[in-house]
This record gives C-alpha cells, sequence and structure tokens, in this order.
C-alpha cells in the first residue's frame, strides 16, 4: 500500500490541499504553484509505478481521488476566489485585498446578498468528478485522451490569478469580463466529458512523419511562452484543442 508510487500520489494530494489553502487566504501565486507541484507529482507517480513495476488497481484509485483534489476542488476553489476581486476598481495585487474581497463576499452571502456568481466555478470539481470517474471506467483501447484531461483545464484556469498577480495592467482586459470567465467554466468543464478525441503528447518515436501534430504543438507552444508571458498557459492548451481537431479531422484514417 504505502510503496513509493502512492506516497508520491499522496503528495499530490497535499499540493491540492495546501492550494486551496493558499487561495482563500489570498496568496494566489502560492496557490497556482501548489498546482504545479501536484502537476509533477501527478506525473511522478506513474512514472515511478512502472519502473519499479507497482502499478495496480489501488494505485489507479489514488491517482484519481488526488487529482479529484489537486485539479477538481482546487482549481474550482481559485477560480471563486478570483471571481471575488473588485474587477473593475483593481489597481494592483496584493494578498490582504485579495482575502479581504474573498471573506466579506462569502460574509455578505450569509448575511442575505446574495451574489451566486462565484459559485460558478465549482462547475470545475463537478464535472472533474464524472471525468475521472468515467475515465476509470473507459476500457476502450487507445493512443489518445478522450475529453479534455483535468490537468489541462486546471492549467488553463491557473492562467487568471498568474495575470492578477503578475500582469495586473491587463485585469481590465475583455478576458477579464466574468461574462467570459464563466462561458469558459462551463465550455471547458463540458469539455471534459465530451468524447473528442485529444492526442497525447506521448510518443514511440521522434521522427517527424506520425508525430507532425505534436512537433507542431512544441513549436508554436514555445513562441507563445515567449511572446505572450503567463497568457501562453491558456493559449497553449487553446491550441491542443484546436490541433486535436486538426489532427482528427486529417491526419486519423479512422
Amino acid at each position: 500500500m504505502f510503496n513509493l508510487a502512492n506516497i508520491v500520489t499522496a503528495l499530490n494530494l497535499s499540493s491540492g490541499i495546501l492550494s486551496i489553502l493558499f487561495a482563500v487566504l489570498g496568496y494566489l501565486d502560492f496557490a497556482v504553484f501548489a498546482i504545479f507541484a501536484g502537476a509533477i507529482f501527478d506525473f511522478l507517480d506513474g512514472f515511478i509505478a512502472r519502473a519499479m513495476n507497482t502499478m495496480g488497481e489501488l494505485g489507479k484509485q489514488l491517482d484519481s481521488l488526488a487529482d479529484m483534489v489537486t485539479f477538481g476542488v482546487a482549481p474550482g476553489v481559485l477560480m471563486m476566489v478570483v471571481l471575488t476581486i473588485d474587477l473593475e476598481s483593481f489597481t494592483s495585487f496584493t494578498v490582504e485585498g485579495v482575502r479581504s474581497g474573498f471573506f466579506h463576499w462569502f460574509d455578505a452571502f450569509l448575511q442575505g446578498e446574495l451574489n451566486f456568481l462565484p459559485f460558478l466555478a465549482l462547475i470545475i470539481p463537478f464535472f472533474s468528478l464524472f471525468r475521472l470517474a468515467k475515465f476509470n471506467l473507459d476500457t476502450r483501447p487507445t493512443t489518445s485522451f478522450i475529453g479534455l484531461p483535468t490537468p489541462a483545464n486546471t492549467l488553463f484556469f491557473t492562467t487568471f490569478p498568474l495575470v492578477i498577480v503578475f500582469r495586473g495592467e491587463d485585469v481590465n482586459s475583455f478576458f477579464f469580463n466574468p461574462l467570459l470567465i464563466v462561458t469558459l467554466l462551463v465550455v471547458l468543464s463540458l469539455m471534459m466529458v465530451s468524447e473528442i478525441p485529444l492526442f497525447s503528447l506521448k510518443v514511440k518515436h521522434f521522427k517527424i512523419k506520425g508525430n507532425e501534430i505534436r512537433f507542431i504543438f512544441l513549436l508554436i507552444s514555445l513562441i507563445f511562452i515567449l511572446v505572450f508571458n503567463v497568457w501562453a498557459i491558456a493559449l497553449i492548451v487553446l491550441l491542443y484543442l484546436v490541433l486535436s481537431i486538426v489532427e482528427n479531422t486529417f491526419f486519423n484514417k479512422n
């Protein structure tokens, strides 16, 4: 039970819990970094399990439980905090400002000022629950993902807190319109439980033929990182979706 792979999975879970705590206390950057740490542990646990030949049903279930926290509950709470920030009067990021905004909204809600908008962020853990259960039960042999993986969905939404922290001047842009944010929450959450095949970055060889989409994805992603800074995270996830559709349309014969 307590093999190395499962312990690393538990570290993934712990990262998600820390992210939630950081988010509600106003430390948006630390909350995102904790999710990034969880993503690293999520990669390592599978790698270690395969290397040490300790793969099993217990590890699979533990992985989903940890992912539910780190890539379900944590991004939901994080976006809930983002939606409590008064973006119209936002000038610069402060931990105290974010923290007071969240607790002011929550106190006001309990006292009858029923602003339900931030609760819409909980659509992320709602659909993540079904996504992870569906993934565990899916026995179809495939080299691609069916539907948007929960880590990719989470990475997309880490863009918003990172922009608030590191590029506060962009907060008043169109992309922080609450209606747009809610629309993205709904659309990407539905993508998690969709039947759309999305390519995997795992490769059997490093030849260009057969890996065209993957090399194009990596090249454009590098350009996005160099040009768009923290906005690159969201753009890379959108690029992943677009290129998956392109691959399904033009490259896959089946």
